[in-house]
């Protein structure tokens, strides 16, 4: 998690101006295990895939615009919590809004979700033109893996590369995100299907060069290092606020 002294450092570096050139510097300074393990940075662009959304983050007004941040998903970015209890406050795409703030108060920043409970990949790539691209995201976070479960690597496969091409066409910065646990899986079994469905992911950021946080990856560390992972869980697939800020501590890594 980020530390307060940092987040203070790089919210005076964004007042003067020179936030941009080093917040990626900043970020990899200490807790350098929780990176490894929580982002992997594109080939070819160690420390700078969302440089020129930070460039964009730190300008004030009258030269800054609206970010537009867009969450395209399942339950789990939708807010649920024990279903049908939503909770979109403690989840983490307005947790990241929080600590975006933090970092840069000068930003208009919209966190927009495009969420449906229970969907898969599949059914949100057929709505992702109408739902998603209208919205003219700055940056896209995907995640899909645990309920991808149901359709299979190859169909889950298709769904991804069709969303992740179309938002590339639009120089739509991209952030794909691995699973959050379902307590029924053993974190510690390589060849679950929600395991090789991660690890898939991996292959796409890869592949296609663009962001990737390894959510499930964090959730392992804490189950191997004897953590209970009940703490992090409100329902059996569902993370609790302590489960989701795991979530944000890995997105924030790129801001």
């Amino acid at each position: 998690m980020n530390t307060p002294s940092r987040r203070n450092f790089i919210k005076k570096a964004s007042l003067t101006g020179i936030l941009a050139p080093f917040a990626g510097q900043v970020f990899s300074l200490d807790n350098s295990d929780k990176l490894k393990v929580n982002y992997t940075i594109p080939p070819g662009e160690k420390n700078n895939y969302l440089e020129p959304i930070k460039q964009e983050l730190v300008k004030q007004w009258p030269k800054n615009r609206t970010i537009n941040l867009v969450f395209h998903g399942h339950s789990v970015p939708s807010g649920y919590f024990k279903t049908p209890d939503v909770r979109p406050l403690q989840s983490y795409p307005h947790l990241l809004l929080k600590e975006l703030k933090q970092v840069y108060p000068y930003a208009v920043i919209n966190t927009i979700l495009t969420c449906i409970g229970g969907e898969n990949a599949a059914q949100g790539a057929k709505r992702f033109k109408r739902d998603v691209l209208n919205h003219k995201p700055d940056v896209l976070f995907i995640d899909y893996a645990l309920n991808d479960r149901r359709i299979g690597l190859e169909a889950s496969r298709q769904s991804w590369e069709f969303m992740i091409k179309a938002a590339l066409k639009k120089n739509i910065k991209v952030i794909l995100l691995t699973a959050t646990p379902d307590q029924k899986v053993d974190l510690a079994d390589a060849k679950t299907d929600l395991q090789l469905l991660c690890n898939q992911i991996k292959e796409l950021s890869t592949e296609f060069k663009v962001g990737l946080v390894n959510s499930y990856a964090s959730f392992q560390k804490i189950h191997s290092n004897g953590g209970i992972l009940a703490d992090y869980m409100s329902q059996v697939n569902h993370p609790n606020e302590k489960g989701h800020q795991l979530v944000v501590d890995g997105i924030m890594n790129y801001f």
